[in-house]
């Protein structure tokens, strides 16, 4: 068993080394040599007495051991990083954050962190992934995640940043073939995109409490899926209106039943650092919440 801390440079070089695949792209982004990268592996392997690595001439992949080790050190090796962001308020923040974006809220969000965000905090790299799937924090290496609707209880620091509005839609092409729904009735019989989570679909849930469980002509597990179907005329789908506000405002969907008010969603953003979230989660979080308010009700 290996005592204490293992010695930084051996987990710099093993961590950027898994990262780009190659102990050559490792040493770029360090600016040193590959045959320093490689030592540098070979060392922390002697002092782990395991094989990180398996090394060819043409190739290089990580072992079992290396990928259960990768994926325990490097969110620890990243907050190791850049833990000094957690004493400053200066507002003054770097480094990279690498952060999971649900899929429908992406293009919304993206366009306020391109145009906003960055020019605040340039110094800030965001690395964005986009899927409505529940991300591992820790064990994939998210330092921030935003999510839409219920969050399973975790070990994980959990803000909500918006409550944002539900909205039906269809386009204007299925309205004109399949009659505009005007009651709940007629709305029930329609051709409906739903949204998927694992084997459960989720019902039309008004504003009232009560629910409409409905027929779907394609079920999906993606936000965004379902304004494109929406959008080449397949049927009626509920989606938040921050989503599809431009395709309402620009007439390529339209609202149906407006009369009859669905329910809200709650938006969280979720880190796994504690209390101590080092500056550039909460200036992200921050500004996030900011740029929802005023879709938020």
């Amino acid at each position: 068993m290996i005592s204490g801390l293992e010695p930084t440079t051996g987990l710099h070089a093993f961590v950027r080394t898994a990262e780009t695949g190659s102990f050559s792209a490792a040493a770029r982004l360090a600016g040193t040599t590959p045959s320093a990268v490689s030592k540098s592996v070979e060392r922390l392997e002697m002092r782990l007495g395991v094989k990180l690595f398996l090394r060819s001439t043409r190739s290089l992949t990580m072992t079992v051991d290396g990928t259960a080790y990768y994926e325990r050190v490097a969110p620890l090796l990243r907050s190791l990083d850049e833990a000094g962001d957690v004493l400053s308020d200066t507002g003054k923040a770097s480094g990279s954050l690498r952060v999971s974006l649900p899929g429908v809220l992406c293009p919304a969000l993206v366009e306020h962190l391109t145009s906003g965000f960055f020019k605040r905090h340039p110094d800030i790299r965001l690395d964005i992934s986009v899927t409505d799937r529940h991300v591992d924090l820790v064990r994939e290496g998210f330092d921030a995640a935003v999510r839409a609707g219920a969050v399973d209880a975790v070990d994980w620091k959990i803000r909500r940043i918006a409550t944002l509005p539900l909205v039906l839609v269809a386009s204007p092409d299925w309205l004109e073939r399949g009659g505009s729904p005007k009651t709940r009735r007629e709305l029930s019989q329609a051709d409906h995109i739903r949204y998927r989570l694992g084997a459960n679909t989720y019902p039309i849930r008004f504003a009232d409490g009560s629910d409409l469980a409905t027929d779907g002509v394609m079920d999906t597990d993606s936000g965004q899926a379902m304004r494109i179907a929406a959008l080449s005329g397949m049927g009626v789908t509920q989606l938040l209106r921050l989503a599809v506000a431009d395709d309402l405002a620009a007439g390529r969907l339209v609202e149906v039943l407006p009369q009859d008010s669905l329910t809200t969603v709650p938006i969280h953003a979720l880190h796994a650092f504690g209390r101590l979230a080092p500056l550039r989660v909460r200036l992200f979080t921050d500004f996030l919440a900011e740029v929802l308010k005023q879709h938020s009700v």
